[in-house]
């Protein structure tokens, strides 16, 4: 975790996101964000900061994912034999599933040009299909994306994919999940004045540093002995060698 802008009573993360990323050095970093943030402001100041961004696109802007619907429909129908698309897949096992990605991304077309004087630094467009095999049942997953960066389907790759693990799958990949499991996030008492954002600024810190230990055993195991020994908590927060 590198920074953290908590949300206002009346507010959400539209108007949080602009904030956090003042806090933060952007200067050759590439920002991933998901549909909420997908935003013409945040587009905006990822460029100004001198980063490059994939925003996932979805009915919040409706103009816009029907035309990425539109344009890689065709491409699929031609079997990509038209246009300078890229693409990737890749296969991945464990957890009682198999999964499979396909990856596509190209240049930004000429029916698209209209939207580069809303969306600041706009280059590219990219689609993910995610197709996921658990227990016998198939699903699958198309999702939309706009990006800054060049026509690099392995670094669109990248970017999509490493969003969402620490994110949104279960169990200690998740980082919420993490929080509430193993840190009690969801049950913390903290209302008063900066208590919550405070703590929860904390428990983020916390899991970044444990993650970073190599030892065998779980988060929750390494909290444990970080706790009860503190020769265990110097060596996990890289104190001792």
């Amino acid at each position: 975790m590198l920074g953290q802008q908590a949300c206002g009573e009346k507010s959400n993360e539209i108007t949080a996101i602009p904030e956090l990323l003042k806090l933060l050095d952007l200067k050759g970093a590439v920002v991933t964000i998901d549909a909420m943030g997908c935003q013409k402001e945040i587009a905006r100041e990822i460029i100004a900061s001198g980063g490059d961004y994939v925003l996932a696109v979805k009915e919040n802007q409706l103009k816009l994912v029907e035309a990425l619907r539109g344009c890689f429909d065709g491409w699929h129908e031609e079997d990509f034999q038209a246009g300078d698309c890229r693409r990737r897949k890749t296969s991945e096992k464990g957890r009682g599933r198999v999964e499979e990605r396909y990856y596509y991304h190209a240049p930004l077309p000429e029916s698209l040009r209209p939207f580069v004087k809303d969306w600041t630094g706009l280059a590219t467009i990219g689609q993910a299909i995610s197709i996921t095999e658990r227990d016998g049942k198939q699903t699958s997953e198309v999702r939309y994306y706009i990006s800054s960066l060049p026509p690099e389907v392995k670094k669109f790759a990248s970017a999509v994919r490493g969003h969402w693990p620490p994110i949104q799958e279960r169990g200690e990949d998740s980082l919420h999940w993490v929080l509430d499991v193993t840190f009690g996030e969801d049950q913390s008492r903290i209302r008063k004045d900066h208590g919550p954002e405070n703590f929860a600024l904390l428990r983020r810190l916390a899991v970044s540093v444990i993650k970073q230990d190599t030892s065998p055993g779980s988060i929750r195991k390494k909290r444990k002995r970080a706790a009860w020994n503190r020769d265990e908590l110097a060596k996990i927060a890289g104190l001792t060698g």
